[in-house]
């Protein structure tokens, strides 16, 4: 069997290896500009100009060999060949940021000392050069004794001659790296004074330009002014949800409806017609058409991600994360989680301090994840209306946004609790490398999209489709005897289920129809809506008087405003989907904190819905 080369790209956080890693093999891996973005490692195919055939494994970003962190354990293991079900590469490509070289090069030349072939990436020597940095690539190629080639990831420059250097960088007859059984950390300042000689030898030339960075970078990250920008940025982001989706969400709505008319027409009444169009339609159709708001959400979180802001956010989280106990680090897996809980949760294997960590576990469903967003937007859509306050600002925009910072300040609150009391123990430090600033590329802001949206349909079409049959089923049988006073949803077994949970609801204001809803929204958030959807369209298929209308229209009728306020408190702050919940346990390596977390979301839940319910009412809401 032929030997196909193993080749490892290793380097700091934010040296675009994930970039050059997809340009290399075609890999759509997620390109964000914050560390810890490739948390597990990376496998793709690579040709090589000879003909054969390599392994490209892209490894997590780390300052050094010292490992801290369980994602920084995983690239020492492969380096040193001591990952288990992974032979040792055969050749080293170190990605280094051209602009920031003092600081790249120290993990550089240590990862030189060990002996393997290694080859010198310089990436984004574009951004170096905007910046006014002129680089002799050959001098450092002396200074370091590997090969240095000129690299720019994201445009796809350079690779020809990259693929070149692997070619002869790869040993003809791989031998094993020499056992390290314990691996001596080099002398930092001895790094740090070596590696600045060699960065004051390479650069040709230095201009003014780089203080454009630190000129906004005083701004941005001003203790009073960075707090407002970001405050400013949320706020428009959530105004434009609402704002933007108004036309697409119409246009979603009338292809469904159209849809369910052709149905009605094609089918004769019956079993499959009903489960096509109350299930079926009703049921998905409900979720799908919030799709528009979850890529307009997604669309700024991509371009605050490219342009290097997110990083400066985390920076500016530091201070309030250190106050409850935390490091910014944590406000990394944090804002993932704002996509989803799972990939958040996934994420804090880059924090080094394990109390640091599980804290971090803990508090990422409070998050609001892109599945609470069509539960948000439904609710606020039927109840706020839709109008303008203080000069222009959108109501509904202003709600939706109140309730992201409600899970934030929850979070923050819970994260507080849990360091006095449960998890006790200091913050650990924060050390993070701002990235440059840069224009997004228009490729990766609508590969992220269609990503994104791909995931949602995908979810629409599997978990939402079979949980919404099964629901509608358990909606529609047993069937009410004649003469029965109970409706059929009533009489049916999921109401039967929901009469379970009804009593320990009905004082935080929820009836027998949230009740049915929140069972299966276990499953996925969106699932609530669907629950609803369905639940409804079974409801008005038996009034011959009703006439067809929107979720949002049939809700208003049925609900008061103090319950709607309480349905959306409790999304807030109830436990997200079971799969977050099984990462969970693998990530803790049990039940115990995963069941904790439950018990407390739930609680916190309860408490946060019925406080806001007895509010309203109190003020007559």
């Amino acid at each position: 069997m032929e030997h196909r080369p193993m080749i490892a790209l290793v380097g700091n956080p934010n040296a675009g290896k994930s970039a050059l890693f997809n340009a290399l093999t075609g890999a759509h891996q997620k390109v964000g500009n914050y560390p810890g973005v490739t948390v597990e490692r990376k496998l793709g195919r690579l040709a090589l100009p000879d003909g054969r055939a390599a392994d490209l494994i892209d490894l997590p970003g780390t300052y050094s060999l010292d490992a801290k962190s369980p994602d920084e354990q995983v690239t020492r293991n492969v380096v040193f060949g001591h990952q288990e079900g992974e032979r040792r590469p055969d050749l080293i490509v170190i990605v280094v940021d051209a602009a920031n070289l003092d600081n790249h090069l120290r993990f550089t030349l240590e990862l030189i000392a060990l002996g393997s072939p290694c080859i010198v990436a310089l990436n984004m020597v574009d951004l170096a050069t905007r910046d006014g940095l002129e680089l002799d690539a050959d001098q450092l190629s002396q200074d370091l004794g590997a090969p240095v080639i000129p690299t720019v990831a994201v445009r796809r420059r350079g690779l020809d001659d990259l693929k070149a250097a692997m070619v002869q960088g790869i040993p003809q007859h791989a031998a094993p790296l020499p056992v390290h059984s314990e691996h001596a950390a080099p002398d930092a300042d001895e790094l740090r004074r070596k590696a600045r000689e060699i960065a004051r030898r390479a650069i040709v030339a230095e201009t003014p330009t780089r203080r454009i960075t630190s000129q906004i970078d005083r701004v941005v990250l001003n203790p009073v002014a960075g707090p407002l920008i970001l405050l400013a940025l949320l706020f428009v982001i959530f105004q434009a949800v609402f704002a933007w989706s108004e036309a697409p969400i119409a246009m979603i709505e009338e292809t469904f409806a159209a849809l369910q008319t052709g149905v009605e027409a094609v089918l004769p009444e019956g079993f499959l017609r009903d489960l096509i169009v109350q299930g079926v339609i009703n049921g998905v159709g409900s979720v799908v058409v919030f799709l528009p708001q979850i890529l307009i959400l997604f669309f700024f979180i991509l371009m605050l991600e490219a342009t290097g802001y997110m990083t400066r956010a985390a920076f500016l989280m530091d201070g309030l994360m250190a106050r409850v106990g935390l490091s910014g680090r944590a406000f990394i897996p944090l804002l993932s989680s704002f996509a989803c809980a799972i990939p958040g949760i996934m994420a804090t294997r880059t924090i080094s301090d394990p109390k640091d960590r599980l804290t971090t576990i803990l508090i990422a469903p409070l998050m609001t994840c892109s599945a609470r967003l069509p539960v948000y937007t439904l609710i606020i859509a039927a109840f706020i209306p839709s109008t303008s306050v203080w000069g222009g600002i959108g109501l509904q925009g202003l709600v939706l946004f109140a309730l992201y910072v409600a899970g934030i300040f929850g979070a923050v609150v819970v994260a507080m609790l849990l360091r006095i009391g449960v998890i006790k123990g200091p913050g650990g430090s924060f050390l993070m490398e701002l990235p440059k600033y840069q224009m997004p590329l228009l490729r990766d802001v609508i590969i992220g999209l269609w990503q994104r949206a791909w995931i949602f349909l995908r979810r629409a079409g599997t978990i939402i489709f079979v949980t919404t049959i099964i629901l509608w089923l358990l909606l529609s049988f047993p069937k009410p005897p004649a003469g029965s006073d109970q409706s059929l949803v009533e009489y049916s077994a999921a109401g039967r289920i929901a009469s379970v949970l009804e009593p320990v609801l009905r004082p935080i204001g929820f009836n027998h129809e949230i009740a049915l809803a929140l069972i299966p929204a276990m499953a996925a958030r969106e699932v609530a809506v669907s629950a609803l959807a369905t639940a409804n369209a079974i409801e008005e298929s038996e009034d011959e008087d009703e006439t067809a209308r929107t979720l949002g229209e049939r809700l208003q009728g049925r609900w008061s405003l103090p319950t709607a306020l309480a349905f959306l408190a409790w999304f807030v702050f109830a436990p997200q989907c079971l799969s977050t919940i099984a990462v969970a346990r693998r990530e803790t390596n049990g039940w115990r904190w995963p069941l904790f977390m439950t018990a407390y979301l739930f609680a916190l839940a309860w408490l946060g819905a019925g406080a806001t319910y007895w509010t309203a009412v109190a003020f007559g809401l």
